[in-house]
């Protein structure tokens, strides 16, 4: 049995709530279903990250200048859905680049926990979840993205990203594939 935990990528209030900087719809679609999977982890005593994506307040980055100011500290706009059961025993990461691994301690805390099998969900498939699974992939973890528990602003643009990570880079399955395949190792 490989030892497995769920990363949860930038389900963050600027992300997942209509008065969000970056709010897509499709977020909240996919929020609840989310939810289920984190509970599920929860359940059965498995390991849960979250990332935060969380830029400094008042301070230079390259991003901000470049892209829409978002997820800024002190905003609110950095933290977690309170709609996520989050636990005092689950991992918060914040990131400031696509990749949850770039420039964080998550590759030290999965190998604390000799994680093999990293479940990725979360938003925007095309660069947050697509960097953290290509790092994943590099980085020799066995990564799972579920398809029900991603999304970006373009159903296409997420059907694409979904391909080509099942092409080359791990396994893409529902929840419910999912939570079957945990039931029966």
């Amino acid at each position: 049995m490989e030892k497995t935990a769920l990363i949860v990528v930038d389900m963050v209030r600027d992300f997942t709530q209509p008065d969000g900087l970056v709010y897509y719809p499709q977020n909240s679609e996919v929020l609840p279903v989310i939810g289920k999977v984190v509970d599920y982890f929860h359940e059965t005593n498995r390991t849960v990250i979250f990332i935060r994506h969380s830029y400094r307040a008042g301070k230079y980055d390259r991003n901000l200048v470049t892209m829409r100011p978002n997820c800024i500290e002190g905003t609110g706009g950095d933290e977690i859905d309170p709609s996520l059961n989050v636990l005092d025993s689950d991992y918060q990461i914040k990131k400031r680049r696509y990749s949850a691994f770039f420039g964080t301690d998550l590759d030290l805390v999965l190998r604390e926990n000799k994680i093999e099998r990293v479940v990725i969900v979360g938003t925007k498939t095309n660069n947050c979840i697509r960097a953290t699974v290509t790092d994943a992939h590099y980085l020799d973890y066995r990564p799972v993205v579920l398809s029900d528990c991603v999304a970006t602003n373009s159903e296409v643009v997420n059907r694409i990203h979904l391909e080509e990570i099942a092409k080359y880079l791990g396994q893409v399955m529902t929840s419910e594939e999912l939570i079957n395949l945990l039931e029966s190792e």
